[in-house]
């Protein structure tokens, strides 16, 4: 496991942008895959963007086009960098670590971030 927390969260205006990041830390960082997952109040959390270790990106279709998820091994961060944003994008951003190359479950994160709240509101 590695320890992740997040940063970057806080209130945006509509059609506004935000960059979110993690920092991890052990000496696995750079061969695990990552993800950023939300909870919106009342909901379920879902998989926002993951990144394998070799910097292979998936994006749910909700921000596709709209969010990008980044890496830096050397630093031990991973970045959500979120434009066009809109008032459903309101949530708890969550940032977790999975040691498959492929994880397809929630439970194939092992570690979780602390989360951070990010508020799209006018």
């Amino acid at each position: 496991q590695v320890q992740l927390v997040e940063s970057g969260g806080g209130l945006v205006q509509p059609g506004g942008s935000l960059s979110l990041a993690c920092e991890g830390s052990g000496s696995f960082f750079s061969f695990v895959t990552l993800g950023w997952y939300r909870q919106a109040p009342g909901k379920q959390r879902e998989l926002v963007a993951s990144i394998t270790a070799s910097g292979r990106t998936n994006y749910s279709d909700s921000v596709k086009g709209r969010f990008t998820i980044s890496r830096d091994n050397a630093k031990n961060t991973v970045h959500l960098q979120m434009h066009t944003l809109k008032p459903e994008d309101t949530a708890v951003y969550y940032c977790a670590a999975s040691p498959l190359v492929v994880p397809r479950l929630e439970s194939d994160y092992d570690s979780w971030g602390q989360g951070t709240q990010v508020t799209v509101s006018s």
